[in-house]
């Protein structure tokens, strides 16, 4: 099967389980949102991480593919995705990013002035901030898919809080 099948050249998209929605739709703006937030990672990953934030980056990444795919539901589907298995994110995984946090957080001197991201030469670093920034739009548009299609558990919405927090820290400590 090719990945060109010509199915959103009238302005529509695929969701799981056959539904089909505007690519202005605003499900279709939180899933491209959390899509470019992986893509982001990739950028920091890429650019050479210390083998602590390559496993924590995986991790996340993975988190985030599973809420691509809760996030490519439509509401009365997600009975039906939790029991097809699918990944969700749950209050473990926010406890885990919570406990990094605090880990990087100890390991590292108080901070004091606004970041400038770039200002330091470090791709690395670079990446992590502009993978925040994306965290930040990610998680505006979860919430208003939340508040105008049904709520989201709220591990998700609490995870992407957390997640742009701790990608602030990873900047600054990379």
């Amino acid at each position: 099967m090719s990945i060109i099948t010509r199915g959103g050249d009238r302005g529509e998209t695929g969701l799981m389980f056959g539904h089909r929605t505007s690519k202005t739709d605003v499900r279709i703006e939180a899933l491209g949102t959390v899509d470019e937030l992986t893509s982001a990672l990739g950028l920091a990953r890429a650019a050479g991480l210390s083998p602590e934030f390559e496993q924590a980056v995986d991790r996340i990444q993975g988190d985030l593919i599973g809420l691509m795919g809760l996030l490519s539901c439509v509401t009365s589907d997600r009975t039906r995705y939790q029991e097809k298995g699918f990944a969700i994110i749950s209050e473990p995984d926010v406890t885990w990013i919570e406990n990094l946090a605090k880990e990087i957080e100890a390991k590292t001197e108080r901070f004091t002035d606004w970041a400038r991201p770039g200002a330091e030469h470090s791709l690395v670093k670079a990446g992590f901030d502009f993978a925040r920034a994306v965290a930040r739009r990610a998680e505006r548009r979860v919430w208003h898919l939340h508040e105008t299609d049904g709520p989201l558990p709220d591990a998700v919405l609490a995870y992407l809080n957390r997640l742009s927090d701790l990608l602030w820290l990873m900047a600054r400590v990379a």
